[in-house]
């Protein structure tokens, strides 16, 4: 990769919001690698943006593992901007949230994120230069029902993100967060399914109770998700740091 192409590096890049933001990345011209743990999928992905011409590049990380992360910070070299958007979701009523579930989306969702952070922001800050972007939730921002360790770790993730913006304030480095609604994807294709098999309702009209939880009306597409990354990850927005951008078409106010 040429020095004067800016090195991204995107977690869980193989699945909905992951694979549009690598893809949005790539085409401004940013040479990309996505992390994750599907190999097949992250294969794939990679055989499709190059025959599309775009610098994507792939490899497998399980970036819940300290030792692994820091194999794969070690061979990644510089990066300028880190999207950390690997994520799990699963509901259950507090009662029924056991310590297996709760762990899981911490590991998946926070600690994922701040192991990837560590390993990455002292060359970003010795560059003076560097963009973290943490995809988290509105779940992040207020709460709802039946999702305490998805809410509890989204919330841990901003928090992740503030924090650090707060550590970066005044250099080169930069640390945002995009919260946005039920996203069209992988995960949100689980959420609907699990409706469908409590309720009994058809999968249109348990998409419908989904998207009804935002004015949009309507599911977000993983791109509109991608294009609010791109705008913290771009060169002008460098004096925006410590801010969560909510996409959910006005439910959510802060």
């Amino acid at each position: 990769m040429a020095d004067s192409v800016r090195r991204v590096v995107v977690t869980g890049g193989s699945g909905g919001i992951g694979r549009a933001v690598v893809c949005a990345l790539a085409a401004e011209g940013y040479g990309v690698v996505a992390l994750g743990r599907d190999s097949g999928r992250l294969a794939a992905l990679e055989r499709e943006s190059r025959a599309h011409g775009l610098d994507v590049t792939t490899r497998v990380c399980d970036v819940t593992d300290e030792a692994a992360v820091a194999a794969t910070a070690d061979a990644l070299g510089p990066v300028d901007v880190l999207v950390n958007n690997a994520g799990t979701a699963a509901t259950a009523p507090l009662r029924r949230t056991g310590l297996d579930m709760w762990e899981s989306h911490l590991r998946t969702n926070a600690t994922s994120a701040f192991l990837m952070t560590r390993a990455l922001l002292p060359g970003m800050l010795e560059r003076d230069h560097g963009r973290l972007v943490f995809v988290a939730s509105t779940a992040a921002l207020v709460g709802t029902r039946y999702t305490a360790a998805y809410t509890a770790s989204k919330h841990a993730m901003i928090g992740l993100a503030r924090a650090v913006a707060a550590e970066v304030a005044g250099t080169g480095v930069t640390s945002n967060a995009v919260c946005p609604t039920f996203v069209r994807g992988p995960m949100t294709d689980r959420s609907v399914a699990r409706i469908v098999e409590r309720t009994g309702r058809d999968r249109e009209h348990a998409e419908a109770a989904l998207a009804s939880a935002a004015p949009l009306g309507r599911l977000l597409e993983p791109e509109e998700v991608a294009a609010a990354v791109s705008y913290f990850a771009n060169p002008l927005a460098r004096a925006v740091n410590g801010q969560s951008l909510t996409i959910d078409g006005g439910g959510t106010h802060t």
